[in-house]
């Protein structure tokens, strides 16, 4: 068994899209309308669906909001060089809404980027996890 996507329910697929492609770096890798059901799928990633675990951004064609579960957490996303990620996020456009720094009782670097919808995305430095905790 293998994780195959994760789904998050976005408002504007369009600016949704565009922040995980051109602000996080991500692949469009397929999109598919559902006209019967009103919605749309897209699918994005850092590599194919058949290889690794992509992110399915649902866009339900009637809704024009949502609201926050307090369930959900976080998307957390590897990088090698979490200052010059999130410096390249903001001069992107992106918003870093926890600067780079060692995470509580830890040692691992971490960063909070969001999305357009609200979404929380931790940043984990890849080298301080392997260095740390």
């Amino acid at each position: 068994m293998k994780i195959l996507h994760t789904m998050i329910r976005v408002i504007d697929l369009k600016k949704s899209i565009s922040f995980y492609t051109e602000i996080l770096g991500m692949k469009l890798l397929r999109t598919k309308d559902y006209p019967s059901g009103r919605f749309t799928l897209a699918f994005v990633g850092f590599g194919s669906e058949a290889n690794t675990c992509v992110l399915e951004l649902t866009h339900n064609w009637d809704v024009d909001h949502y609201q926050m579960g307090n369930a959900y957490g976080h998307i957390a996303i590897g990088v090698d060089d979490i200052y010059k990620t999130c410096a390249a996020i903001e001069s992107n456009g992106g918003k870093v809404t926890r600067k780079p720094g060692p995470m509580k009782h830890g040692q691992t670097v971490i960063a909070f980027v969001e999305d357009p919808d609200g979404y929380k995305i931790e940043l984990i430095d890849i080298a301080s996890r392997k260095n740390a905790d």
